[in-house]
């Protein structure tokens, strides 16, 4: 049975915390740019801040309207109103607390409720409503947070110009990648009522494993893009282009819509650029394993290409230290990876009946959402 405990809470506080510095940070580090004259890459972090943003707060804003669906449609106007100035995140906090302090601290046992408001009903809201935050959450790390770190690691090999401002936003950028990846696998394990639940050293492996190889794919495509920056554009491009054709081909089922269910497809495409996701909760050995490979023979292909063609670069960047840390990076993430699925993977997504063809097809949209959206959501 999913629980909802005071750990939970003190976490929940705690992304509560971490989300509002993070939006001081973004501010402060832009306008650092702009005061030194670099309006370009001032504009470019807060492109990504207000991409992220709109696009977080629609979905938000689209699960609320499933979720209150022929009912509450006093509250979707204030709600939209309230999304439309890109707040939502934080009515979704709010709705999180009040669940999470009753499930965590006033209920006791199952005996103080009665048969028609049991507290595993509690349970559920307070369990939801983290996992809705923490979507959105992944939404967000892979709109904003990575790209910020990969513009922010770019920099400073380019330049050269080592400051606190520039370290603060890289650090902050891997905090909120580590937090959002951890905290969506957590979510994902309350999800499956047959799992155990995400201990410890699973914790570990499954962040060293996802910061590793993002950390060292992030290098790589900065060492593209200081080579040259039409290369690094086709390439990313290219990228999505095969990660989005891959969701069409995998006939996703998240949203009602289908325009939003093109919008979710588009982002999990961006996702995919930088890390692999399981989107239909099927064995895909081989898709990992070709995925992995790929990146593989790109990030040497990159190292070839500068150990023998770019050599008058090598010195400029700290080619040694940069290649070291690429390498070392990729060797680690990918043992972790293989530690991960071998041991501390989840074998099985959903219970048999949620898994069926029925809940799967256009008739079963309606029960899916009732069900808990996690079941239609990126796995791993």
């Amino acid at each position: 049975m999913m629980k909802f405990t005071k750990q939970n809470f003190i976490f929940l506080v705690g992304g509560i915390i971490i989300y509002v510095v993070d939006i001081g940070v973004d501010f402060w580090v832009a306008s650092r740019y702009f005061c030194q004259g670099q309006y370009c890459w001032g504009i470019l972090l807060l492109c990504f801040r207000g991409l992220s943003s709109l696009i977080t707060q629609v979905f938000s804003y689209e699960w609320f309207k499933n979720d209150w669906e022929g009912t509450n449609t006093g509250k979707l106007k204030w709600i939209f109103l309230v999304h439309l100035f890109q707040c939502g995140i934080f009515i979704r906090y709010w709705f999180a607390l009040k669940y999470g302090c009753q499930a965590a601290f006033k209920q006791k046992s199952s005996r103080d409720a009665s048969e028609t408001d049991p507290p595993n009903f509690i349970q559920k809201q307070a369990v939801d409503a983290v996992t809705d935050i923490n979507m959105l959450r992944v939404f967000k790390t892979f709109l904003e947070t990575t790209p910020q770190l990969f513009v922010q690691i770019y920099i400073l090999m380019e330049h050269e110009k080592n400051n606190f401002c520039q370290y603060a936003a890289i650090i902050l950028s891997f905090c909120g990648i580590s937090f959002s990846m951890v905290d969506y696998q957590i979510s994902l394990r309350k999800s499956l009522p047959d799992k155990d639940e995400f201990r410890v050293l699973p914790k570990l492996v499954y962040l060293l494993y996802k910061l590793l190889t993002i950390t060292s794919w992030i290098l790589s495509i900065s060492l593209i893009t200081l080579l040259s920056v039409r290369s690094s554009v086709i390439l990313l491009i290219f990228l999505w282009i095969c990660g989005f054709t891959w969701t069409l081909k995998q006939h996703t089922t998240f949203c009602k819509s289908r325009k939003m269910e093109y919008l979710y497809r588009t982002v999990v495409g961006i996702i995919l650029i930088f890390t692999f996701f399981n989107i239909k909760g099927k064995k895909t050995k081989v898709c990992i394993s070709i995925y992995y490979a790929t990146h593989t023979v790109v990030t040497l292909g990159i190292l070839f290409v500068y150990m023998f063609w770019k050599t008058s670069i090598i010195k400029e960047i700290h080619f040694t230290i940069v290649s070291i840390l690429t390498i070392l990076s990729l060797v680690l993430g990918i043992i972790f990876l293989v530690v991960y699925y071998r041991h501390f993977h989840p074998t099985a997504y959903c219970r048999p009946q949620a898994c069926s063809d029925e809940v799967d097809g256009e008739a079963g949209q309606k029960d899916r959402v009732k069900i808990g959206r996690f079941q239609n959501f990126i796995m791993q």
